[in-house]
């Protein structure tokens, strides 16, 4: 049975959260990679920066919907929701636009289960761990590889 640590890419190219929104376009674009792990100070992962990431942050400002009773204005859309947003647009470095709510996975996880993760979340990269430390990662053309090769 085929497992993570047989699949994966182990010169995993990973970013810092100081590192610049900038340097991070040029990272993926010359890499043609779509993400990258962030790694904290100690190389601990603390999280993943993807291009979808760096597309959100040059959309347009949301203008929150608002409804108007008596006199009075509620908006529908919490305030925290707006500052996060804004934030975010306005982020010049890694730790202002990446997801830290990250999903990895163990080297001995088998592919089976690494296949029902990524199309259940909807997960195109996979931090592949060997307990907290990362060694690895792997994505949805590593399994189409496989695949292709019949294994």
């Amino acid at each position: 049975m085929l497992r993570a640590q047989d699949l994966m890419t182990e010169n995993v190219i990973a970013v810092t959260k100081d590192t610049e929104v900038r340097e991070l376009a040029k990272i993926l674009t010359e890499n043609k990679i779509s993400g990258a792990p962030v790694l904290d100070g100690a190389g601990k992962l603390v999280g993943v920066v993807t291009e979808s990431d760096l597309i959100f942050q040059n959309k347009k400002v949301h203008i929150p919907t608002a409804v108007a009773i008596l006199d009075a204005f509620f908006f529908l859309e919490s305030p925290e929701k707006m500052e996060q947003e804004m934030r975010k647009m306005a982020g010049v470095t890694v730790g202002d636009i990446y997801a830290a709510e990250v999903i990895s996975v163990q080297k001995d996880t088998p592919l089976e289960e690494l296949a029902t993760l990524m199309a259940e979340k909807n997960i195109h990269t996979l931090p592949v761990l060997d307990q907290e430390e990362l060694v690895g990662v792997i994505g949805k053309s590593d399994i189409i590889r496989i695949i292709a090769q019949g294994k």
